[in-house]
């Protein structure tokens, strides 16, 4: 079966050139100019990936990610993020709501249809993980993205989540900042690496909260982060 990709930006150049591309890769390749478009277009033809302009009209790329990451029916959606500006920050900020990847424009095409068959390969090719973790008191549903610490609830943001999920997958190894960060969410940026610190904080807080103050995640010093195994906790 043809996959199906929707471009969505409004320079018309570059929706052609990607157009042109795809389709030259075999996917099938449709379009929107505008993020309102994208949004109904995604929803009526729940395409196989988006390549989303941060910069749009109608609801930009930020917007229409966080609708199709709070959409049920949506949330497994592979988004790649295209955008002018290459600022730490913004990438940070897409693959948080939940981006798969990020381009910055100027950009080679060739290396974009190489990002989307890799990304559609995660997508579709890697084997289920396990429904549910379970390390000490602490409780990880990951279909529903649910956290339970001695039977409590704990809300997480989904890189809060994802970070804990390779803490949980693997009690007792030390995770340095960057090797935690690029198997959470599949890419290394720096500024990412920069930001683990607060999220690992963030995590610890809510978590410790739930088990009556007592601590979870250690911190390795001088080298990073790890959840102890169940034996050792």
């Amino acid at each position: 079966m043809v996959q199906r990709i929707l471009v969505v930006d409004d320079d018309k150049q570059i929706v052609r050139l990607l157009r042109t591309y795809l389709e030259q890769s075999g996917y099938q390749a449709f379009v929107a100019y505008d993020g309102e478009s994208a949004l109904h277009i995604i929803r009526r033809e729940r395409p196989d990936l988006v390549l989303l302009d941060l910069m749009l009209p109608n609801r930009d790329g930020w917007e229409v990610t966080r609708v199709v990451r709070g959409d049920d029916s949506l949330q497994g959606l592979p988004l790649i993020m295209l955008t002018a500006r290459a600022d730490d920050q913004d990438k940070i900020v897409g693959l948080e709501l939940g981006a798969d990847d990020y381009v910055t424009k100027p950009f080679n095409p060739r290396e974009v249809v190489a990002r989307v068959r890799a990304v559609l390969r995660r997508a579709q090719g890697e084997p289920q993980p396990p429904r549910m973790l379970q390390v000490g008191p602490l409780s990880m549903d990951l279909d529903q993205h649910q956290v339970q610490v001695q039977g409590r609830p704990v809300h997480l943001t989904r890189t809060e989540f994802k970070l804990l999920q390779v803490l949980a997958e693997n009690p007792g190894r030390t995770f340095t900042r960057l090797e935690l960060i690029e198997k959470a969410l599949g890419y290394g940026y720096e500024g990412l690496e920069r930001s683990v610190d607060s999220h690992v904080k963030n995590l610890r807080r809510k978590l410790d909260d739930a088990n009556s103050g007592n601590a979870l995640i250690e911190t390795v010093f001088g080298v990073g982060y790890r959840l102890p195994a169940e034996e050792e906790a």
